[in-house]
């Protein structure tokens, strides 16, 4: 970065303007965190992968985890990707050993509604071409074992059906990182005999796939494989009373699978446009599943730094919680603080602003949107017990009154919780030096005692009202009765004592996108109980949400482009 005049611009062109010719070699990168050159795989010069065995090598030093949140997301966007990265800037900044970890991003909203996700202004990761299309080529990867593994559960029928699989019953599906609707339900198998058995059939994306989970959760390649034959495809022919699950490993698909993923599961390094190291491995999403960056990942960087700042999807009461209930839960990992990211544009949409009007200053719908900001600090600090800062992320146009209305209620509402302006996206970490501050002295002035929401062992309709009453404040919990079936059928196998991921809009604390703010009053429908053996969780599907997203009207696609020199554009 030195030498670069800050200007502003696009997303792109500002990246451009650092890499290549101002990045640091990815040797560099990995000097700076401690990692010999004999433990890297370089993918170019600017990407690489991180051998396993860096994790068991040297001092086994554990750095402050720092977890960054939000409040529920809008259109107008909160920035939380850039307020992680520009606060590894600003620790860095204010000579603190740092590292960001982050997920990579899905071709899904890449080409959908988001366009690039690797951060914002001057707080990006680089290189943000590579990262935001195929970077080091994990999702394909995790895309080719998925399918693999179907691909086997029907040749396995074809050949025979030794293990009784009745296609009626069988519960994994296709993928393809790609938001398309029309491969939700399909039917397969057409055409006669040599064709395969017809059956009906579906596509998720694949951040959705139970494969991604188990890469971000798993602790090696021992564990990987064991994981992957856990899964649970299908069951078989009889009454429910009689099915007996059938798994990856009754069709010898585990070994071939971890094979595929062997590179995957190996920590990519990247580095942001100030040179601040960079995990970005692994990419759930955090609506339809766990929604956290590989284990693998976050605990290299805290071998590495004294500092680790990494990011949950979509508001804290996705993320968080997951990260918490289930990453967390898993691992023996635990945050030392949280940032929880808010805009005064978001704040005034949840306070009934129209998209519109947002940048035009608004301080009866700031105020009347603070209720969203409000339960997400509760949650972060009472419910999970960690010690919390509000980071406003400061948009151009803020006024000076609006952010000093934010400071004021959050002073009066939470006294405890500090309050620092970002401006990481038009200053990099120079921007977020108060925020970086505030975080150090949050982490040793407040000591964490992080909690769960539920105990595992409790039953899965007390784990998923746990989750309703505490986190988003539901009166009660409907399980509709396919999903009560669903249970039913996880109890009788003794499979039911697992975390729970809920699948749930982001817009909103409660299942329905339009209900912003602080919701009260309403209750939870569950439709569908899908267990994750593998993973190890358990996924409860409420309201609507599918895990094969469609693409908006006007997708971000359309502005996409490359030039005859290879130039690509349109990636924000």
């Amino acid at each position: 970065m030195a030498g670069i005049k800050r200007f502003i611009g696009t997303d792109i062109e500002i990246a451009r303007a650092v890499c290549p010719e101002r990045a640091l070699p990815i040797e560099e990168v990995a000097r700076k965190a401690g990692i010999p050159r004999e433990r890297i795989e370089l993918y170019g010069n600017y990407k690489a992968k991180v051998d396993f065995r860096h994790l068991e090598e040297g001092p086994q030093k554990q750095g402050k985890l720092i977890l960054v949140t939000a409040i529920s997301p809008t259109p107008a966007g909160e920035g939380k990707t850039t307020t992680t990265v520009g606060a590894a800037d600003g620790l860095s900044k204010i000579g603190k050993r740092a590292i960001v970890a982050l997920r990579e991003p899905s071709l899904g909203p890449v080409f959908g509604m988001k366009g690039g996700a690797a951060g914002g202004g001057w707080a990006q990761v680089i290189p943000m071409e590579d990262i935001n299309l195929h970077f080091t080529g994990d999702f394909h990867a995790i895309g080719a074992a998925n399918n693999l593994l179907a691909a086997m559960i029907d040749n396995h029928i074809y050949q025979g059906n030794k293990l009784g699989i009745d296609p009626r019953k069988i519960l994994w599906r296709r993928c393809v990182d790609m938001n398309d609707r029309q491969l939700r339900f399909i039917t397969n198998g057409l055409g006669g005999k040599a064709n395969g058995v017809p059956r009906e059939d579906g596509y998720d994306i694949t951040v959705a796939s139970e494969v991604m989970a188990i890469l971000c959760l798993a602790s090696g390649i021992a564990d990987l494989k064991e994981r992957l034959g856990r899964i649970i495809i299908g069951y078989t022919y009889g009454k429910q009373s009689e099915e007996r699950p059938i798994t990856a490993a009754d069709l010898k698909a585990q070994g071939a699978m971890a094979a595929l993923l062997k590179d995957a599961l190996k920590p990519n390094l990247a580095q942001t446009l100030e040179g601040t190291p960079a995990f970005v491995h692994g990419g759930p999403f955090a609506n339809i599943a766990h929604g956290c960056n590989s284990l693998m990942a976050t605990r290299m960087a805290l071998k590495c730094a004294d500092y680790v700042v990494t990011e949950a999807g979509f508001g804290a009461d996705l993320g968080a919680e997951k990260f918490i209930d289930i990453k967390c839960r898993f691992s023996g990992l635990a945050p030392s603080a949280a940032i929880i990211v808010a805009t005064a544009r978001a704040l005034k949409f949840h306070g009934g602003a129209k998209k519109s009007a947002l940048a035009a200053e608004d301080l009866r719908a700031l105020e009347a949107g603070m209720p969203n900001l409000f339960q997400h600090i509760e949650n972060i600090t009472k419910v999970f017990k960690i010690p919390a800062i509000v980071s406003i992320n400061v948009f151009s146009k803020d006024t000076e009154a609006e952010l000093a209305l934010i400071e004021a209620k959050c002073r009066e509402h939470a006294p405890g919780v500090p309050v620092a302006r970002c401006e990481a996206w038009e200053k990099g970490g120079e921007g977020a030096a108060r925020l970086a501050e505030g975080v150090v002295e949050l982490c040793e002035r407040v000591p964490a005692s992080m909690d769960f929401v539920y105990d595992v062992n409790d039953s899965v309709k007390e784990k998923i009202g746990a989750i309703a009453r505490k986190i988003y404040r539901a009166d009660s919990v409907t399980i509709l009765p396919d999903a009560q079936k669903q249970i039913d059928r996880l109890e009788k196998l003794g499979l039911d004592k697992a975390p729970v991921c809920m699948a749930k809009t982001q817009y909103s604390f409660s299942d329905n996108p339009e209900l912003l703010g602080a919701p009260r009053g309403w209750t939870l429908t569950v439709r569908n109980i899908k267990l994750c053996a593998g993973a190890g969780f358990i996924v409860a599907q409420t309201g609507d949400i599918m895990t094969m997203p469609g693409l908006p009207a006007e997708p971000s696609a359309e502005k996409i482009d490359v030039d005859e020199a290879g130039v690509i554009s349109g990636l924000f």
